[in-house]
C-alpha cells in the first residue's frame, strides 16, 4: 500500500515505520526540527516488540510531491487538524480514506470540511509512546494496537487492504476492523479524556492517582461525564462504562502516564480543550452536567498554548 503519514510524532512514527518495515511504501510528513530529525537520522523506535532503526525513509512537509496514496494514517495534536487538514487534496485518489488517530472526538468533522466523508475511516489506536530528547520513538509496554472501519460498518476493500497490511506487521502491532468504530472512538475517548485529565492536573503517573481515594473518585468522575455526554449523543455506550475503565486503568502500569502530561512538563501545547473542554462543550449542546471536566479545563487552561505562551 501508498501511505502517507501526517504528523509523524510518537504514534505516527511507530505505526509508519512499523509498515514500512514490512514493505509497504510509506511518506512522513513532518516539518521543522522533526522533519530535520528523520531526514538525518532517520526513525528509531525502542520497544518491548522490538527495536528498530530505518536509517531511510521518505519525509517531506510538501504533499504535492507524494501524490495520491491508499491511506493517510492522520496523527497530529488536535490543535494542528485544521491546517493539517489543508494539506491533504494532493493525497487524494478517488478511494483514499483518511484515518485519524487522535484522540478526541471532534477531528474528524474538522477533516471532512476539507476532503468530504466519503474519504473518512474511523481508527483508534491505543499504544503508550513519546518522543526522547532525541526524537526517538520510547514505546512503553507491549500494547501497540489499531481498531479501524467505515462509518456504519460498511465493508470496503480499502479497509479490508489495510487490514492486510497491518497483519504483516503483527509482531509489531495488532489490528482489527471493527463493525461499529464510532462506539469504539469514544470507548477511547472516554479513557483518554480521564487519564489525560488526572495525570496532567496531578502531574502524576496514574498509580498515584488510582490509589488516592479523592483522585480516584475524580477520574471516575470524569470519565462518567464523557460517557453521559456520548450516550446523550446517540453513542452505544454502557450506563457503566466509566466504571468499567476504572477497573482497566486498575491494570495498568504504575508509571504510565498520558501525551498530555508530557506536554505539560515540556512547556508544549496542551490538547485539554479537545478533551476535558470537548466534553463541556458537547455537554452544553446535549444538556449534560460537567462539572468535574470543567474544572480540569479551568484548571490547565492556562497551561493550553504552552510555556512561551504562559507567565
Amino acid at each position: 500500500m501508498k501511505i502517507a503519514v501526517m504528523g509523524s510524532g510518537a504514534v505516527g512514527g511507530y505505526f509508519g515505520a512499523r509498515l514500512a518495515q514490512t514493505g509497504e511504501d510509506v511518506t512522513f510528513v513532518a516539518r521543522g526540527r522533526r522533519l530535520a530529525a528523520i531526514r538525518e537520522r532517520g526513525i528509531s523506535i525502542a520497544s518491548p516488540r522490538g527495536d528498530l532503526r530505518l536509517e531511510r525513509v521518505r519525509a517531506t512537509d510538501d504533499t504535492s510531491t507524494i501524490g495520491p496514496v491508499d491511506v493517510v494514517l492522520f496523527t497530529v495534536k488536535l490543535w494542528s487538524t485544521e491546517e493539517a487538514a489543508r494539506q491533504l487534496p494532493p493525497l487524494l485518489g478517488p478511494d483514499t480514506a483518511v484515518m485519524s488517530l487522535q484522540n478526541g472526538v471532534e477531528a474528524t468533522d474538522v477533516i471532512a470540511r476539507t476532503v468530504g466523508r466519503e474519504h473518512l475511516m474511523g481508527g483508534a489506536c491505543y499504544i503508550a509512546a513519546a518522543l526522547d530528547h532525541a526524537g526517538a520513538v520510547q514505546h512503553g509496554g507491549r500494547m501497540a494496537r489499531l481498531v479501524f472501519g467505515e462509518s456504519g460498518g460498511r465493508k470496503t476493500r480499502r479497509a479490508e487492504a489495510l487490514l492486510q497490511a497491518c497483519a504483516r506487521a503483527s509482531a509489531a502491532f495488532d489490528a482489527e476492523l471493527s463493525p461499529d468504530i464510532d462506539r469504539v472512538i469514544w470507548e477511547k475517548f472516554v479513557f483518554i479524556v480521564g487519564l489525560s485529565a488526572m495525570t496532567a492536573l496531578t502531574r502524576r503517573t496514574i498509580g498515584p492517582v488510582r490509589s488516592d481515594p479523592d483522585t480516584r473518585a475524580m477520574l471516575l468522575d470524569v470519565m462518567r461525564e464523557a460517557v453521559a455526554v456520548g450516550r446523550a449523543k446517540g453513542i452505544d455506550l454502557p450506563a457503566d462504562f466509566a466504571d468499567q475503565r476504572l477497573a482497566f486503568v486498575d491494570t495498568l502500569p504504575d508509571t504510565m502516564t498520558s501525551s498530555m502530561h508530557h506536554d505539560l512538563e515540556r512547556g508544549n501545547r496542551l490538547e485539554v480543550g479537545w478533551l476535558s473542554g470537548a466534553v463541556a462543550r458537547l455537554g452544553r449542546e446535549v444538556g449534560v452536567a460537567t462539572p468535574a471536566n470543567r474544572a480540569v479545563l479551568a484548571a490547565l487552561k492556562l497551561h493550553a498554548d504552552g510555556a512561551a505562551h504562559g507567565s
